[in-house]
């Protein structure tokens, strides 16, 4: 019988190989982006006005910014998308009225070239109402370990050290957190991929799916427990996790392979979701197999630096 459990602190190296460079990213971006955070924010975070622009004839970067330099804009972020053919732009301002914001179309639209209306939007959001949106994204990842928590003390409460699972689980679902963030963070800096309300979509289904994996092996556990009562406490686990593993990957490859086919012939406006998406369920099925079920092991085993002082 494989023993995965025995090749423990491999799996934990490759899971800080992984993490740290993205920590260094987020650390890097914290220090030298302007709005001081680890990954690039969108407007839905931080407030401001966002113009997605079409335009019939070809348009040049000086020429949208001498039009947005008139309206006292100092600082855009203008970005062209797809072929220059497309003639599509990406304007990112601080945050305007929707009475300015189309006075600045229209000056466009008449100085620059004209616009197709039809393909062309705006959008604001003010300041204050970025900053409600990161605090209930804050809360909402937050809430979810601690549900998560509650929920697996309750639901092995006969096992011993119940807490130990519900435990492990929080660090597997923090294990994806950090590894999504991270590659966020570095496509942030290379790409100028932000972070928007998408993105926290992606972050809570890849935290469900991970959470989910890391309940049916511990539930697999639970009940192997009192069978195998004279088996050593790892062989146990080692037994659930190719009882489960079977499960875990056909599960998840489907997920996989639905996103990678969405990813390659996608539309461009979900492919940065999809893409952080397919990371993050990644993360998620090798965290419930390497990094959960490995770490309840080493907590029993006393290999942990605090698990050795209880002793």
């Amino acid at each position: 019988m494989y023993n995965i459990v025995e090749r423990r602190r491999w799996f934990f190296l490759i899971s800080a190989l992984v993490i740290i460079p993205g920590i260094v990213a987020m650390i890097y971006s914290t220090i030298n982006l302007p709005s001081h955070t680890p990954v690039r924010l969108s407007i839905d975070f931080v407030g401001g006005s966002l113009f997605a622009l079409k335009f019939e004839e070809p348009a040049s970067e000086d020429a949208i910014r001498d039009v947005l330099t008139g309206f006292n804009l100092d600082d855009p972020v203008i970005q062209q998308l797809g072929e220059a053919s497309d003639n599509t732009w990406q304007v990112r301002t601080s945050f305007v009225s929707p009475e300015k914001a189309q006075e600045i179309q229209r000056a466009l639209s008449e100085e620059v070239a004209p616009l197709d209306l039809g393909q062309s939007s705006i959008d604001t959001v003010a300041p204050s109402i970025g900053a409600e949106v990161t605090q209930a994204a804050v809360l909402a990842v937050v809430a979810v370990g601690v549900i998560i928590l509650g929920f697996i003390l309750l639901a092995f409460r006969q096992v011993p050290r119940a807490f130990r699972y519900g435990a492990c689980a929080v660090v597997a679902m923090i294990h994806d957190v950090l590894v999504t963030m991270g590659v966020m963070s570095i496509l942030g800096l290379l790409f100028g991929w932000e972070v928007d309300a998408l993105f926290l979509t992606a972050m809570l289904t890849v935290v469900a799916f991970s959470v989910q994996d890391s309940i049916v092996i511990f539930d697999r556990i639970r009940e192997n427990l009192p069978k195998r009562r004279s088996e050593p406490y790892e062989t146990v686990v080692n037994r659930s996790i190719l009882e489960t593993i079977h499960r875990s990957l056909a599960t998840q490859l489907n997920a996989v392979f639905i996103m990678v086919a969405i990813l390659l012939f996608g539309g461009a406006t979900i492919r940065q979701f999809i893409a952080i998406l397919l990371i993050g369920l990644l993360s998620g099925t090798y965290s419930s197999i390497f990094t959960a079920v490995p770490l309840l092991v080493a907590w029993e085993k006393g290999e942990l630096p605090f698990a050795r002082r209880a002793a």
